[in-house]
């Protein structure tokens, strides 16, 4: 299997993408109202910077969405029908003209979606707290004017339309199915794991706002297939584009600082090393989850030694990185990535009963069969 990616110095709200080329968006935008994003929104209009001196949080907060919504205009055109978005974002809290408030920038962004007609879909709160003993805000330990800490963000979910259609039986959908147990872990609405470190050595910011690469490899597997084209309009440390890789999929990323693109090379040294282990983690992970059952999964995977709970397991294949080439064009980076499928079989999957399944015709499009 072969995949491209594509990192390209610009704005995402003219990406030039072609009407309907793009399968998946998973992105976190710059959060209006957090002060390390405020230089950003005032450069590209003044009326931030005017609310802001004005102490008028409400007309800042409005007029640096309005920025966004360029870019949601974008990726409701560049959507599939049936095309998933996937945009990870939080709310802010800030002092401003003498007063302490919450910024809703989820409800903002998911009204912007809802309104270029992107059908709303479960969304997941993904929680990341903080270990520091003074994260407490307000009057501290005294009664009645402490404030909740902040210590989850949003993953907004909507679609371009109704769901995807594929032929009957179509390999490459059936190839990219996730384990049963993966499927009601990543499909609960709370996700709990930390973040990732947010220095940079490299660009015009000394952080990165970064989400770590679980987040959008988890949302890459979850919402498409072998062969499909994620974009990632923010695409910031290119931490969209590296879950791509590892997860064999397509891939382009736009970001306005040519400093982020070009360092994103150092982030690939060890693709191919990182790829496997996280392919032998999910298929050890997965025996472990046999071994552990009081009954054997009814039904053997064609392509390794254990057995799935469902039919739709069966013709799971998980690809490796074995190269990485890259090129590249001005300010752009190119990559052409080889992957290769891991079929391991060295290793006996404990022998158990059968256990039960699904019922014979249940749509794979219903959420709660897989």
């Amino acid at each position: 299997m072969r995949t491209e990616h594509a990192l390209r110095v610009g704005d995402a709200a003219d990406s030039g993408l072609a009407d309907g080329s793009v399968d998946l968006v998973v992105t976190s935008p710059p959060y209006p109202m957090i002060e390390m994003w405020d230089g950003l929104f005032a450069a590209r209009d003044d009326a931030v910077a005017d609310a802001l001196d004005a102490g008028d949080g409400d007309a800042a907060f409005e007029a640096m969405h309005e920025q966004l919504d360029a870019v949601w205009d974008e990726v409701e055109r560049v959507l599939t029908p049936g095309g998933i978005a996937c945009i990870n974002v939080g709310d802010a809290t800030r002092s401003l003209g003498g007063s302490f408030r919450q910024y809703p920038n989820h409800a903002r962004i998911l009204t912007a979606l809802a309104e270029r007609g992107l059908v709303p879909l479960p969304d997941a709160v993904w929680r990341k707290p903080t270990n520091s003993l003074t994260k407490f805000m307000g009057s501290g330990t005294l009664p009645p004017n402490a404030y909740v800490t902040l210590e989850h963000e949003y993953v907004l979910i909507v679609r371009k339309g109704t769901p995807r259609s594929f032929p009957p039986g179509d390999e490459r959908r059936y190839e990219s199915a996730f384990f049963w147990e993966e499927r009601n872990r990543w499909f609960s609405d709370l996700w709990d794991f930390t973040g990732t470190a947010q220095k940079l050595d490299s660009g015009t910011r000394e952080r990165s706002a970064a989400f770590p690469v679980e987040l959008p490899l988890r949302l890459i597997r979850m919402y498409s297939v072998y062969g499909d084209t994620v974009f990632d309009p923010f695409t910031g440390t290119g931490t969209t584009t590296l879950a791509a890789m590892l997860a064999a999929r397509d891939s382009v990323g736009y970001d306005l600082d040519a400093g982020l693109v070009s360092a994103f090379e150092d982030r690939i040294d060890d693709a191919e090393e990182r790829s496997r282990t996280e392919v032998e983690r999910r298929l050890d992970d997965h025996r472990s989850f046999v071994a552990d059952r009081d009954d054997r999964p009814g039904y053997e995977a064609e392509h390794y030694d254990f057995p799935v709970v469902t039919k739709q397991e069966r013709n799971i294949r998980l690809y490796a990185v074995s190269s990485v080439t890259k090129t590249q064009s001005g300010e752009d980076r190119l990559f052409t990535v080889e992957h290769e499928p891991i079929d391991e079989t060295t290793e006996t999957a404990p022998t158990r009963s059968a256990a039960e399944s699904p019922p014979e015709g249940a749509s794979e499009d219903v959420q709660t069969t897989d």
